[in-house]
């Protein structure tokens, strides 16, 4: 408890001839100023390459090839498994290749993420060409409650 106590107090101590308010909101302002320096934000998820390198992890970046065309439907599964990668395209090559950098300490996980990612894109594959199996056998068979159309004509006779 005392220990919990002893992170939230903060001491100040600032030299002033005169306490107004105006000279105490300068001096919070410079507080926070400082704390938010000491304490960086962490960065999770997709990032720039920059901020990949520069992360807060002493791990080294490495990366891969793909040449997937819906790359982008990786990105779920990454947040997921929570992945810290950097996304990037070549488009040198025809067709476009992406190099997906990621972290060292993170290769684990990302085998993980992948063999998840394929198992996600082959099951949807797979309802499609069930789905569309059913919508062949549908148009094979013929319907089987045919309506029959009858014309109602009526003729009326007048007598004189």
């Amino acid at each position: 408890m005392q220990d919990y106590n002893n992170e939230k107090i903060v001491a100040l101590s600032f030299r002033s001839t005169k306490v107004t308010t105006n000279v105490l909101v300068k001096v919070l302002k410079k507080l926070l100023e400082l704390q938010k320096n000491r304490n960086p934000q962490v960065i999770r998820g997709k990032q720039s390459l920059k901020q990949l390198i520069r992360g807060n992890d002493n791990a080294s970046v490495t990366n891969i090839e793909i040449n997937d065309q819906n790359i982008k439907a990786f990105e779920k599964t990454a947040r997921k498994y929570g992945i810290d990668y950097s996304l990037k395209k070549d488009k040198s090559v025809e067709p476009p290749k992406y190099i997906l950098f990621f972290r060292a300490k993170d290769s684990e996980i990302l085998t993980k993420a992948f063999k998840d990612f394929l198992n996600i894109r082959e099951q949807k594959k797979e309802q499609e060409e069930k789905q569309s199996i059913k919508t062949r056998l549908n148009e094979l068979t013929p319907p089987k409650n045919k309506e029959l159309k009858r014309e109602k004509t009526r003729t009326r006779e007048v007598e004189l």
